[in-house]
Order: C-alpha cells, then structure tokens, then sequence
C-alpha cells in the first residue's frame, strides 16, 4: 500500500486523545523532581522552553523595596543577595503543561504568591490573602461559571476550586467563553483547568468532568475538602434545586448570576439554615419531581424561579423563538463578564466574613448608564 502524502495523512480522521490538564512541577533542589525532569527532557526534546526568571526576580526585589526605586546594578545586586550562591537556573521550579508541551522556569510558591497578589495590597492585605488562600470554592457550570472561576483564580480568591460540567465546547459557546477553536470539543472542566495552570501553577483544581451527578454529589461537597461556596451557574433545574438542599443541609452559601439585567442571588445558608431555597420561589419542588416534567412545565417552573415580570425586554421577546429560530436561551460575553466580576466579588465578601446578605439584587448596566 502506497504512503499517504501530507495532505492525505492530514486529512484521516483521528481520535483526539490529548484531554491532558495537570501540570508537573519539578523542584530542582530535589533529587526525585531533578531525575523525573530528564526523564521528561529525554521523552520530549522539543518541549519549549520559557525561562523568565530573572525578570520575575527583579519585580521582587522592587516589590520588596518599595521605598525606593532600585537601579538596573542595585536590582542586580539584589538578586545575587537573594539567591545567596544558588544557581538562577535551579532556583524556583520548572513547570510543564502538556497541552502545550511546554516548560516554564517561574518562582517558587511562596515568592510566585507574593509577587502575583502585591497588585492586590491593600485592597486585600496580607492577612486576608493568606485568608483566602485557605479556601474551597465549587463552581457547577462553566460559561458564567468559568468567567467567575477565572476571576477568582486572577484575584487569587481561594487555594482550591472544584468544577463541575459534563458539557464539550461548541462553536456557538466562542460567543461568550474565553476559548479558541482549537478547543471545540474539549470539555469545558478541562478548558477551564488548563487556563487556571497556566495563570497559576500552584492553585489547586479538582475536575468533574460527568458533572453534578447523585453519584458525585457526596464527593463534591465533600471529599477531602468542603466548598466555603457554592457557585450554581448550570441549566438542569434539577441540579439546581437539589445543589441548594445539599448546600443549605451543609450551610454553605449560594452564588448565582443569571446573565440578564445583572440579576444576582445570593443565599446565606451558612447564616439562615431554614431559609428557603431560591428564596422560595420553587416551594415544595424537589429534584425528583423535576425530572419528571415536560419542557414546557420546566419552562414555567423557570418563569417563576426568575420572575418573568423582571427579565429584560429582549430576553422575553427571546423566549418565544426558543425552540423555533434559536436553539436556547441567548447569553453575551459582555454579560458573563459581568457575571465574573460580580460573582467573585460576593465570594471575596463572604469568605472574609463582611456583611452581605440574602437576596436578589440587580446590577442593571441599562439603568445604571441611561
């Protein structure tokens, strides 16, 4: 059989097979981590190289001096002192994403923590960023969800994140989610995970890729760590309902965006153990009820839980068509921004314990800029 030319080897379907989104750290200070990475160098010698060390170095030496403006040769100088005969090269660790079969030389935890939230001072101190690294938050869905996650991961929010989706990106989702069509197809837990590696190494990331599910359920909201948050930004109204019983039996407090008129809810569980879920909108609704109804009862079950009354004017001219000449409910990046910022807001408030209450409020930018 004749060899397949370039373009015929292009053009075989293949099954993609790298759904990779862990990282590996090595600590060249330590004999196991320095033998695994020439192993890995041995296995991927064309792995790229990125090695910004001494530009990160430097911005330490300024954050750590403040009160002066340090020269090129002061810089200099101080970063010899600091490295106090270690090698520049071995200093810190060597980071590889798979993904991109690339090796990043970046600081180590400590320093990388110090130098990446000094833009955070004062408006988080110290204190309070050490806080918060001490926090689980668990986001289900991930197009809100992934613009509050990444939010969250760039204010350094918390130490640890669960994410929950059992959905693969679209090109419909490029309207709205941070991706690229390279992705189309990925999951969007793993698209998700792999941005938050790249923005931070050592931010911890647990994957559930089947979703909120009654098998996972326990795990989720448990496991080795408990959520400090729920963040619920899924589609099924059932998961939505039975993730509020679950959390309000745990006291862990609710977040959610409804990308239309800022509409935000917040549910203080962690404050008001009785308090009905969704403010009681859906009373008497259970999950098990709700896999039994036909669209169009989940659809007013829908209607009620959001107070049709207040949707935007677009949205309700919209949902007439769903179904006819749109697929599902429209969603604007813009919005889901919006959604990011507000949802790491709350979660910033409530996990250092200042006042914020239960409630549905609106952030409504046609009223605010009119």
């Amino acid at each position: 059989m004749p060899a397949l030319s370039p373009i015929e080897l292009l053009l075989t379907p293949r099954n993609r097979n790298d759904f990779s989104w862990k990282v590996s750290v090595f600590n060249l200070q330590e004999t196991a981590d320095r033998e695994n990475l020439e192993i890995l160098l041995a296995e991927k010698p064309d792995c790229i190289r990125i090695d910004t060390l001494k530009q990160q170095l430097a911005e330490l030496a300024k954050i750590r001096n403040a009160h002066k403006k340090l020269t090129p040769e002061e810089t200099d100088e101080w970063i010899t002192s600091f490295l106090n005969g270690r090698s520049m090269a071995t200093y810190g660790v060597w980071v590889y994403y798979p993904w991109s079969n690339s090796l990043v030389h970046t600081l180590g935890k400590e320093e990388f923590l110090e130098v990446r939230t000094s833009r955070n001072l004062y408006k988080i101190t110290h204190e309070e960023q050490q806080l918060l690294s001490t926090k689980c938050i668990a986001i289900i869905g991930l197009s809100v969800g992934k613009s509050i996650a990444l939010a969250l991961a760039t204010e350094r929010i918390c130490g640890k994140m669960k994410l929950a989706d059992f959905d693969t990106l679209d090109l419909s989702n490029l309207n709205r989610l941070n991706a690229g069509i390279q992705d189309i197809g990925l999951p969007k837990t793993i698209i998700a995970a792999r941005e938050i590696a790249e923005l931070d190494p050592y931010l911890e990331v647990e994957l559930f890729e089947d979703g909120l599910t009654a098998e996972n359920t326990d795990l989720f909201f448990g496991g080795s760590v408990k959520p400090d948050i729920l963040i619920e930004e899924c589609d099924s109204l059932d998961i939505k309902v039975m993730a509020r019983y679950k959390a309000r039996e745990l006291g862990i407090p609710v977040i959610m965006d409804t990308n239309d008129r800022g509409m935000l809810d917040i549910e203080r569980f962690d404050q008001e153990p009785e308090r009905p879920v969704l403010h009681g909108l859906v009373e008497g609704i259970n999950p098990e009820n709700l896999t039994a109804l036909t669209q169009s009862e989940k659809l007013n079950v829908v209607l009620k839980m959001i107070n049709s009354e207040q949707i935007s004017d677009r949205l309700k001219r919209t949902m007439s068509e769903v179904g006819r000449t749109v697929v599902s409910w429209p969603q604007l990046a813009s919005a889901v921004y919006l959604g990011g910022a507000l949802g790491a807001h709350c979660s910033r408030k409530i996990l250092l314990n200042e006042h914020l209450p239960s409630g549905r409020f609106y952030i409504d930018l046609d009223e605010l800029i009119n």
